[in-house]
């Protein structure tokens, strides 16, 4: 993990193993902000989304048991909104380098479409 000291918050960088293994742990919250049609092609199982364009700090949900990890295609979105929720006095926040990206390329499991029927598919990297 790396982190960068932001006024008084830390912003905290998870490399996709730290997020992979706090998920399934259920321990973080993982919201993508990427489009929806992004999302629709393809994204993590249960991963929420909040498009960037969309994107209002001050309706996050309540961090009494889990860190907020963001994640978008490349790191550069989610790097932005975790920023901004952090500048919204919200700190236990971090995003995820590299991105969806990063996710499929170590792997991992993701929803992906059938590009055959268009139907959702899982896909286990």
């Amino acid at each position: 993990m790396k982190t960068e000291t932001i006024g008084s918050a830390e912003l905290q960088v998870w490399t996709v193993d730290e997020v992979a293994q706090a998920w399934v742990r259920n321990e973080i919250v993982l919201i993508d902000v990427r489009t929806p049609q992004e999302y629709m092609f393809e994204h993590i199982e249960g991963a929420l989304l909040l498009p960037l364009p969309f994107f209002n700090a001050d309706k996050l949900p309540g961090q009494s048991d889990k860190k907020i990890v963001f994640h978008c295609g490349s790191g550069i979105r989610s790097d932005k909104v975790a920023r901004a929720a952090l500048g919204a006095g919200i700190d236990r926040i971090a995003h995820m380098e590299g991105g969806f990206a990063a996710w499929k390329q170590a792997g991992l499991p993701f929803i992906g479409t059938n590009m055959a029927t268009g139907a959702p598919q899982r896909v286990n990297g």
